[in-house]
């Protein structure tokens, strides 16, 4: 059964979720799975520009890794930015069952590894009858809030009855005392019952609780409380984060999957500076801002006196053609460095960087936290609210500035992460990037789901191709 175990795995088509499940299909492939990686014809090609993962993958896996692209029902000039996500979401989930299936039906599949969002996986699944594993890529604290929708939606707490964003939430449990209205996803400001998206985190909320497994990428130490809870609910939870770290136990090398090109250079400038002394600024792959908003963090930066690192992605900024104040310019030229992406693993690695000025994304949580470095959170939109609170509220290893725009208020947070309350942040950091790492070596609790999972997925009845 094992030596013909093959896994099908449906990443969401966005830069995070993607980045997790190939971590995912690697260590399969490590342990003599399978793995055919389903990706969009559009990522594709920008996953291959970027990048040498399809070089690495077939040169070290050979036949046991493939892609497999297929089309998402857009056309290829559409932006695909976040602000189209539903435009996306509803043109992937009317075009792809019908091809999947098409394709699917003549392979032999062992399970199928499908993003939670991704529901139309369940009617794949159950047409060619084979068990299906939802993998959520976002953190276990946005996905029991997704999961916990229809109850705050029957008590009446959705949609919001007036504008105090600060009312506690009293309908998720596990979150009691914890999410405020300002800290749930984002959508749930202005939630609309009838949108694309919320039908479908809808549809999760209720198809997941079916499936064969829930796959996460967390630890226990870091979200115990929260998965007793969900384990009522998925009384087969894999709790197996962070992934990059876990992949780092296995194999001796990783590449990059990046769908943006990463400027070393940054690497040359941070070891030239002093230990702790830059906090890197990232918004992520999707978060798009004004000019004004970049400016605000811009000069908060420079006000600090810190040394900072300033990702500018391609295209994140509107209206930043128009000019950047001459004071600006000279400052970044004494103690900070601009560029367009980065390698961001090997950035939050490296001994010069003291601290993150993030959008709170949930790959680059987990990636802080194993490097020990403390946070400021400022989140732009979906399971990034919630993931703030709980760095700022809860595990208290950084700072929430959800809300907030001010180059005041960036250079108050950068001031205190760097300098005022260092010491504390710190300490809780190093913390938790110690328990991240037991939870991935020999005996950790991570290792031994993901050993649990593939167990699970050898052990399986082999399921032929259909006739």
């Amino acid at each position: 059964m094992g030596a013909h175990s093959h896994v099908l795995i449906f990443p969401l088509p966005l830069q995070g979720p993607i980045n997790s499940m190939l971590k995912l299909a690697e260590m399969l492939c490590l342990r003599q799975i399978k793995v055919t990686f389903i990706i969009t014809q559009h990522i594709q090609r920008r996953l291959f520009d970027s990048s040498t993962i399809q070089t690495y993958m077939t040169t070290k896996y050979g036949d046991a890794f493939s892609f497999q692209a297929i089309p998402d029902g857009l056309p290829e000039e559409h932006p695909r930015t976040i602000r189209e996500f539903s435009e996306l979401l509803g043109s992937l989930s009317a075009v792809a069952p019908l091809i999947l299936h098409q394709t699917v039906s003549v392979w032999e599949i062992s399970c199928i590894v499908a993003e939670g969002i991704l529901s139309f996986a369940t009617d794949i699944a159950t047409q060619i009858g084979v068990p299906l594993f939802y993998f959520d890529t976002c953190s276990a604290s946005a996905l029991w809030a997704i999961m916990c929708l229809p109850q705050l939606i029957q008590a009446g707490e959705l949609p919001f009855k007036d504008d105090n964003l600060d009312e506690i939430i009293r309908n998720a449990p596990g979150m009691e005392g914890v999410m405020r209205r300002r800290d749930l996803p984002s959508f749930c400001r202005d939630i609309n019952l009838e949108d694309l998206e919320v039908k479908l985190l809808l549809k999760q909320a209720r198809l997941m609780p079916l499936s064969q497994g829930i796959i996460l990428n967390t630890f226990h130490q870091l979200d115990a409380p929260l998965l007793s809870h969900m384990l009522k609910l998925f009384p087969n939870i894999y709790a197996i984060g962070p992934l990059h770290a876990l992949l780092q136990t296995q194999a001796s090398q990783n590449s990059s999957s990046s769908i943006l090109p990463e400027d070393m250079s940054c690497i040359s400038w941070l070891d030239k500076q002093p230990s702790q002394s830059v906090v890197y600024v990232s918004i992520g792959s999707l978060a798009l801002m004004t000019k004004d908003q970049f400016l605000e963090f811009w000069f908060g930066l420079v006000n600090s006196g810190m040394r900072f690192l300033l990702v500018q992605r391609p295209g994140s900024v509107a209206g930043l053609d128009d000019g950047i104040p001459v004071e600006l310019l000279e400052a970044t030229r004494e103690r900070g460095y601009v560029v367009s992406w980065v390698p961001q693993q090997e950035v939050l690695d490296h001994p010069a960087v003291g601290g993150f000025l993030s959008h709170c994304g949930w790959n680059s949580i987990l990636e802080s936290l194993v490097a020990g470095k403390p946070m400021i959170c400022w989140p732009h939109h979906f399971d990034q609210q919630v993931n703030s609170r709980y760095v700022g509220e809860v595990w208290k290893v950084g700072l929430d500035m959800k809300d907030s725009c001010d180059r005041v208020v960036v250079e108050k947070m950068v001031r205190e992460v760097m300098e005022l309350r260092k010491d504390e942040f710190l300490k809780r950091a190093r913390k938790l990037s110690e328990a991240a790492r037991g939870s991935v070596g020999e005996g950790g609790s991570s290792a031994k789901d993901l050993d649990r999972f593939i167990d699970d997925i050898k052990n399986m009845m082999f399921f032929p191709k259909q006739n």
